[in-house]
């Protein structure tokens, strides 16, 4: 029988190092031995990295609603729940996902003011009932985030061109969903260095995760 699956999400502003930590994780679990897919959203299947595309950097998303982005956000966490996080839990795989179904709740059902109740009820459909063991909120000042990702190379996409209430916005709300789902999210003070920031994780994980690591 195989071992019990992990999923692990990470979550944060723009800038709070998510994919940074993500490669660390990843790569202190598999020296230990276990096997670990590293995925992203939107994205992480074909279908995905294609709406990926789309809600990042296509010309004609100038012109989306905020309504057409929650459903294609949707649309690419529907398929990468089926295509690749279930069958990865079930062979007992650790799974840790660059954002997740919080990213929506925050981004369009926060800082788009969509309603909750729409954006919580398309996320159910999305996931059906798959949901992290553990979630990570790498918390940043917003200026710092924005600071830092703007030191990132290559043009910025769609959702990096936000003003600064925008992320005023998602960070007040990822704080409280923290507040409102504390035996699932956890908040990593990311403002320190890239190494204490990984130390943090690991002590999270011991705690939060038992058996794991």
């Amino acid at each position: 029988m195989a071992s019990k699956g992990w999923f692990i999400t990470f979550e944060g502003s723009e800038g709070c190092g998510k994919s940074t930590q993500i490669r660390r994780l990843s790569g202190f679990l598999q020296s230990m031995g276990r096997e670990v897919f590293t995925i992203r959203e939107p994205g992480g299947t074909p279908i995905g990295e294609s709406i990926r595309h789309l809600l990042q950097h296509d010309a004609s998303a100038k012109a989306m609603t905020a309504d057409a982005e929650l459903l294609l956000f949707a649309a690419s966490r529907a398929q990468l729940v089926r295509e690749v996080i279930r069958p990865a839990l079930r062979k007992g795989a650790i799974v840790l996902c660059d954002r997740f179904l919080d990213s929506t709740t925050v981004y369009q059902g926060v800082a788009r003011a969509l309603d909750s109740r729409n954006v919580a009820a398309i996320n159910d459909f999305a996931v059906s009932g798959t949901l992290p063991d553990l979630t990570l909120l790498l918390d940043l000042p917003s200026e710092e985030g924005c600071r830092r990702a703007s030191f990132r190379e290559g043009p910025a996409d769609r959702m990096e061109q936000e003003n600064a209430s925008f992320y005023e916005a998602v960070r007040s709300g990822y704080l409280a969903l923290a507040l409102e789902h504390p035996e699932r999210i956890t908040v990593i003070d990311a403002a320190p260095d890239e190494e204490s920031v990984a130390k943090s994780i690991e002590r999270t994980i011991r705690e939060r995760c038992h058996g794991l690591i």
